[in-house]
């Protein structure tokens, strides 16, 4: 059977939890030689269902086909040997040992005295390294490497399992537009090898350029499947949601009057140079441009996380200085920042206590305590209001969605009821439907007044919420666009590579 087209088939897979259903009665059927992609939102079943596949957890019923053969009661290493590799999300090298203890960690080659060949294992690197032209020397420590390059040495590792089948789970979060394009390169490269690659993306843009299939998941059920050739955007939406998306950005006409923040020729020695901006009541202020372009360093710097060696930031007309972000919160200026599990969950901590972080002191007894009866009604106020998803209160962030664990980061911010709110990449990493409701929520803040700036890379999302748009380039402002009919992906490009010449 092994001529068969289909190097996988998963059958009524089901899988219970203690009181939780997460699959029910699941299909998927994979290619010899297809990118097959799976989305949905977050919860939808997507991560469970490799959980199963990969060996990590069993299932409760149902049926795997692999490469002709039923397999069950196997571990993640007998998946290996079976030719069943995956690539998680969460990158957890051993970030002092060279790249090719990691490539090889646990099946190291062996010399005749049962010592570790050390050369073989850093020529066969080189080797595999070659195939995903990553340049880059075996014996560097993975602590040395960017991001993007450990997500190439996870792929290196992948490849030099032989996979027949191959298992990425969101592995473009972390890469620079080059660095993705660089990525395709490699998965079109291993798909002409005949391998099969599982690919679970929620850039709907990525699915279209990259896989043949698309299957979608929604409430732990499989709810179709089509040749991605086949099916638009609006109707793949529709599909993950269970509704037609027909207006993605509900944007609010607000009234705009009154500076509320503004920036002038602020400067960091290393980062940016002469930033100028100013934002209004009740209006959404866009940041595009690439990665390395100096928007987040701004944001940081107004947030008082970074100095400034120049310029000046004016609140409410008044200039002012901030030296650390509690200065900044106190003025009124709140900041979620880009990196959602670096720098803003505490993943071991409670809903309430994520959300109260910053808002402590204004719960204070008289002896100094912490009031925690009020603590809980302020949270539970606002887990109501932006309709978190979540059993309870003492829930850790960890086991939310990463859609609920962004609004609570958001219902953190809005409880210190900040003047301005800076939002650094709002969606990124969450699904269409939660982006949807963040959208919302933000047209609804600025209507009630709120200062919004945003920060983003995706440029239907800056083009969608804005009123303006600010676009830097290697530090520098390019352009300040009002938004309008005439306001373009591409005209915005132009701007972020410094390629318009009207500012």
């Amino acid at each position: 059977m092994a001529n068969d087209e289909y190097l996988l088939r998963m059958v009524d897979v089901e899988k219970t939890f203690p009181g939780v259903r997460a699959l029910k009665g699941v299909n998927l059927n994979v290619k010899r030689g297809e990118v097959h992609a799976l989305c949905g939102e977050n919860g939808a079943g997507k991560s469970t269902l490799m959980k199963c596949l990969i060996g990590i957890q069993p299932v409760t019923s149902g049926q795997i086909i692999f490469d002709g053969k039923p397999i069950s009661k196997y571990n993640t290493a007998d998946a290996l040997n079976m030719g069943i590799s995956m690539i998680h999300q969460e990158l957890s090298p051993v970030e002092y040992r060279p790249i090719m203890e990691n490539i090889w960690l646990g099946r190291e080659p062996v010399g005749k005295f049962g010592l570790v060949d050390h050369k073989k294992m850093y020529e066969d690197s080189k080797q595999v390294l070659k195939q995903i032209d990553l340049d880059v020397d075996p014996k560097t420590l993975m602590v040395n490497l960017t991001v993007a390059q450990m997500q190439m040495v996870e792929i290196a590792k992948a490849v030099s399992y032989n996979a027949k089948l191959i298992i990425m789970d969101e592995p473009s979060s972390s890469l620079t537009e080059r660095e993705e394009q660089q990525l395709f390169t490699i998965i079109r490269r291993l798909k002409a090898e005949g391998r099969s690659i599982i690919y679970i993306s929620h850039r709907l843009e990525e699915i279209f350029e990259v896989a043949d299939t698309v299957t979608v998941f929604r409430d732990g059920t499989n709810v179709g499947e089509a040749a991605v050739k086949d099916i638009t955007t609006e109707q793949l939406i529709a599909m993950m949601v269970g509704r037609p998306m027909d207006d993605m950005f509900p944007k609010i006409d607000t009234d705009k009057e009154g500076i509320v923040l503004k920036v002038e020729h602020l400067s960091h020695h290393k980062y940016f140079k002469n930033v100028s901006f100013e934002v209004r009541k009740g209006e959404i202020l866009g940041f595009a441009g690439l990665v390395g372009a100096g928007r987040t360093e701004v944001m940081e710097t107004i947030f008082g996380i970074r100095p400034h060696t120049e310029g000046q930031i004016y609140l409410h007309g008044k200039p002012v200085e901030i030296h650390n972000p509690g200065e900044a919160i106190n003025m009124g200026i709140s900041f979620l920042t880009e990196d959602r599990r670096g720098t803003g969950i505490f993943p071991l901590l409670s809903i309430d206590t994520n959300i109260a972080i910053p808002n402590y002191d204004k719960y204070l007894t008289k002896l100094g305590l912490v009031d925690q009866k009020a603590v809980d009604e302020a949270c539970a106020k606002y887990v109501e209001a932006i309709e978190i998803k979540t059993p309870s209160l003492k829930q850790k962030i960890m086991n939310l969605s990463g859609g609920n664990q962004q609004k609570v980061l958001l219902a953190r911010w809005l409880m210190t009821e900040p003047d301005v709110l800076i939002l650094d990449e709002p969606t990124r990493g969450i699904d269409v439907g939660a982006k949807a409701e963040i959208y919302q929520l933000m047209s609804e803040l600025a209507a009630q007044g709120k200062c919004i700036i945003m920060v983003s890379s995706e440029l239907p999302e800056v083009i969608g919420m804005s009123d303006r748009i600010v676009v830097m380039h290697e530090g520098k402002i390019t352009g300040i666009l009002d938004n309008g009919p005439d306001i373009t992906q591409e005209v915005l490009m132009r701007y972020a590579t410094g390629t318009d010449d009207d500012f």
